[in-house]
């Protein structure tokens, strides 16, 4: 049996693209800092480009989703892997991602190439559905810990078929 992410040389993410105590003035910035992480990473070659592409799908529709979290995200030709960038809000901080039942204090930025169009609504899809349980949206929000949250997010898609 294939190991999980075994066609890629490092996972969907790591504790280097976790921002613990975000501090964002805005959707936009929240997500020009999460990018920031990735292009660090290497994982996003063109961090202006990306982030156009970013914020175009943040205006075509809102990326809030119910319990307080934040899911921006872009297929661009100018992500090299599919890759996630996690940023916990600092105490009383939130950013309003257009959710019904308010602003967002775990975002998420999701990031995968132009051509992967069925990993990107895959990794939506089973991201969404961890994101739907209370426990887990509480597990990331306590966890203080970039590894933990890290750690979090790639086994909640151990399952996921690159």
């Amino acid at each position: 049996m294939a190991e999980p992410f075994d066609r890629y040389d490092a996972e969907l993410t790591t504790p280097e693209m976790v921002i613990l105590e975000l501090e964002a003035t805005d959707k936009a910035d929240a997500a020009r800092q999460l990018a920031g992480r990735l292009h660090a990473a290497g994982r996003v070659t063109d961090l202006p480009r990306f982030l156009e592409h970013v914020n175009a799908r943040e205006h075509q529709l809102a990326t809030g989703l119910p319990g307080g979290i934040g899911l921006p995200h872009a297929r661009s030709e100018f992500v090299n892997q599919t890759s996630i960038a996690i940023g916990v809000t600092k105490y009383g901080h939130s950013l309003d991602f257009g959710a019904a039942d308010g602003p967002a204090t775990v975002i998420l930025l999701i990031a995968t190439p132009a051509s992967s169009f069925s990993e990107h609504l895959e990794v939506l899809a089973t991201l969404a559905r961890s994101l739907s349980k209370e426990s887990f949206r509480e597990s990331l929000r306590r966890a203080y810990d970039a590894e933990v949250i890290a750690e979090l997010i790639n086994s909640s898609l151990v399952f996921f078929d690159h």
